[in-house]
Parts: C-alpha cells; structure tokens; sequence
C-alpha cells in the first residue's frame, strides 16, 4: 500500500514536468507555473493524509 503512494507521487511529477515543459515551450509560462503549484499542493495533500495518520498510530501505540 505504501508503495502506491510513492509510485502516484512519482506519476504526478511526471505528469507535471511534461506538462510544464511543453506550456514553458509554447510560451505559456504562467500556466506552466500554476501546474507546478496544483501539482506541489495535490502531493502534499497526499502526504500530510499519511502524516496524520502516522501521529494517530503513534498515539495509539503510546495511548496518549
């Protein structure tokens, strides 16, 4: 499960940059950017889901 993650992160980025290239190539500079930024924020979404989750387990395991 936890390979998931790292395998749809890594699909995200590559999504990302090829979408950034070619916007940055055909001249559209502020659009590539506003894809790097809603790509950056749809990936920490996806791990601060997981770093919550890792300080629920915590506190369970150490019954805080």
């Amino acid at each position: 499960m936890e390979v998931e993650l790292i395998f749809q992160i890594a699909g995200i980025g590559i999504i990302v940059s090829v979408m950034n290239v070619l916007l940055t190539r055909s001249g559209r500079d502020e659009q590539a950017l506003m894809i790097t930024i809603a790509g950056l924020v749809i990936v920490l979404a996806m791990v601060v889901s997981k770093i919550a989750q890792l300080f629920e387990t915590i506190k369970t395991v150490f019954g805080i």
